[in-house]
């Protein structure tokens, strides 16, 4: 279903690079062409400093964004994988230069020379790595900066004004909610086509360590928050979903070197008491304790590398399991940091969906050139634009999956809990939309899905349904159609 979805966006978008040929527009919707071809683009966006270079370091498995506060950080930038390790400079005048760039330090460096920043449009990074072959990453600039161009850098980005945003999906750091976080994701889905929703966009509650004062049970209280934000109905309208990450925890563990687990392995080797007296403060940890053999560097690179709560937890998991390798102890940091979790979501919330997604976007840009520039010819792509809509299903799962985070759909909590599922709200795999374990046999599976079929086949019908309840029931049942459609195929 969504591959067909997608030809069929392509045909449209075909039509419309013949349709503005030899126009700005038309080399922008030939590029919209080549990009349907590509990995799924996801923005990594939110405000300053909550963590959105050290979570795209973590996703990708190595430190390659900057974590600092330079000049790099404040300019879009674009990770794809590639044959070879290259940065590239798009200069606002249209024109490319490469720049070097070198790995000396902690994170990658490039050197700008003489280009000033405010004339890069984004920079290119090319480098040859598995995380990227999913999924382009692209860093961007911190919103509600101190600096208004480096934070108009951000909401250009995501919601420009006169074309459809380059990201296929966002995920959006906050370190708590702010009304600058739901303005600028309003902003990334205020589009007619589709009437996009939260389906492509999913919170994520960075530096979650920090919720619990770096306590050892802080992911715990991170979870707690992260749920209670997500079932709020403002967050709903614009988030699939919250999750909670320590995101520097994250990026250790990938980065995880024995250098570093010997001296966890020389803290972990004191008396409990004395360990964690010196883990309360940053600086009893800089300056305390001198017998545990690391200089005041050692000290100040781990806490900078692990922070407080990163040491007390590997400390932790090192006096449980003394004979922990590296790898095993970089494995179980990941699985407390919360990676493990956003990574299952962004894979049946996005890569799942990533035909749907990047039709949509397709479409999106289309609509955007046809409003802002109508010519002859544009009538008919239009009418083709609102046909593939109209004809596709999944378009109409995430309309009514918006009507529903937008409250407009009444019913019973249970029933719309079930509807939000059924239209594939929490993933779009078949056990997913019907609560089963993944696990579930065809027999199981039939038996949910004719079962699910006829009670909203029933609440559509009911007079005692609301008309709006009645309206998303007929897109339930398609749903279930096309679930019974796709196991007769498999047997």
């Amino acid at each position: 279903m969504s591959s067909a979805l997608l030809q069929r966006a392509k045909g449209v978008v075909v039509a419309a690079v013949d349709v503005y040929r030899g126009t700005d527009d038309g080399r922008r919707l030939a590029d919209v062409l080549q990009r349907m071809d590509e990995p799924l683009r996801v923005a990594i966006a939110g405000r300053v400093k909550s963590g959105k270079s050290t979570l795209l370091n973590a996703l990708v498995g190595e430190r390659l964004a900057p974590t600092d506060a330079g000049e790099c950080t404040r300019v879009v930038t674009w990770y794809a994988d590639g044959h070879t390790y290259s940065v590239t400079l798009r200069l606002r005048d249209g024109r490319s230069t490469p720049a070097r760039f070198h790995r000396d330090g902690p994170s990658l460096e490039i050197d700008l020379g003489a280009v000033a920043v405010e004339s890069i449009a984004k920079i290119d990074v090319t480098w040859p790595t598995r995380a990227l072959r999913t999924a382009t990453l692209i860093d961007t600039p911190g919103v509600g900066s101190m600096s208004e161009q480096t934070s108009a850098r951000s909401w250009a980005f995501i919601a420009p004004e006169d074309e459809a945003t380059p990201a296929d999906a966002v995920l959006y750091l906050m370190k708590h909610l702010h009304a600058t976080d739901l303005e600028f994701l309003r902003a990334f889905h205020d589009r007619e086509v589709s009437q996009p929703n939260p389906v492509n966009s999913i919170g994520v509650l960075s530096r979650a360590d920090e919720i619990g004062v770096g306590r050892l049970d802080a992911m715990t209280s991170a979870r707690k928050v992260a749920r209670r934000l997500a079932a709020e109905p403002k967050v709903r309208r614009v988030m699939q979903t919250v999750v909670p990450v320590a995101g520097l925890l994250a990026e250790t563990a990938a980065t995880l070197t024995e250098i570093e687990v010997k001296y966890l392995r020389q803290i972990a080797e004191h008396p409990a008491g004395e360990v964690d007296a010196l883990l309360l403060t940053a600086d009893r940890f800089l300056t305390r304790m001198p017998g545990l053999g690391l200089t005041e560097l050692d000290r100040r690179d781990m806490l900078g590398r692990f922070g407080l709560f990163g040491i007390r937890l590997a400390v932790s998991l090192l006096r449980r399991r003394p004979a922990t390798t590296a790898t095993e102890l970089a494995r179980m940091m990941t699985g407390h940091s919360g990676l493990d979790d956003l990574l299952e979501i962004l894979r049946t919330l996005f890569f799942e969906r990533r035909d749907v997604l990047k039709a949509r976007s397709a479409l999106l840009a289309v609509d955007a050139v046809i409003r802002d520039n109508p010519v002859p010819g544009s009538a008919t792509l239009a009418t083709a634009v609102e046909e593939v809509i109209a004809g596709a299903h999944p378009f109409n799962e995430m309309r009514v999956l918006s009507s529903l985070r937008a409250g407009t759909v009444k019913g019973r909590p249970a029933a719309l809990e079930e509807l939000e599922r059924v239209i594939g709200g929490g993933g779009s795999q078949l056990h997913q939309r019907l609560a089963l374990s993944a696990d579930a046999g065809p027999v199981a599976q039939r038996e949910a899905v004719e079962e699910t079929l006829l009670r909203w086949q029933k609440r559509g019908a009911s007079a005692l349904s609301d008309h709006s309840l009645s309206v998303a029931a007929s897109v339930a049942v398609r749903s279930c159609e096309g679930m019974l459609e796709d196991l007769r195929s498999r047997s």
